[in-house]
């Protein structure tokens, strides 16, 4: 881990970008490049992780700074994972937005995600509690 940079980036390279999203398989992002371009410029916060140089892993989020933070994307190449650089974005993410009470995100429904994911601090929204929360998605 010695030679992992993990720093606040907003504009990573468009073609590290596509490697990047391409090597998870991420291909709803890597269709339209323009689209993928647009989102990282309009993310809240964008941190990368860097080993001599080559982008291997990317978080972002949408936040106001003050109520709700939305973890969107979290990625690390399969080279990498296993290997701490997931966690150590997320929790970039975290300090950055630490005021901020509601820290939420949607990912895919494999028990490797629940755990990465709890063992970070965050819980299924159905774990909260009988009736406290709910929560709704929309895909267009």
């Amino acid at each position: 881990m010695n030679d992992l940079l993990v720093a606040e980036e907003p504009g990573p390279g468009a073609a590290e970008l596509l490697a990047l999203y391409d090597s998870v398989g991420w291909s709803a992002y890597t269709r339209d490049p323009e689209l993928l371009r647009a989102a990282i410029a309009g993310s809240s916060y964008v941190v990368t992780a860097r080993r001599a140089g080559r982008l291997v892993g990317l978080a972002r989020a949408l936040s106001d700074d003050a109520t709700i933070c939305y973890l969107q994307d979290v990625l690390v190449h399969p080279a990498e994972q296993r290997r701490g650089v997931g966690a150590l974005l997320v929790r970039a993410v975290l300090d950055r937005y630490a005021a901020v009470r509601q820290k939420v995100l949607l990912t895919d429904d494999e028990p490797a995600q629940r755990a990465f994911y709890e063992s970070l601090g965050y819980a299924e929204i159905r774990d909260y509690g009988p009736g406290t929360l709910r929560s709704f998605v929309r895909f267009d």
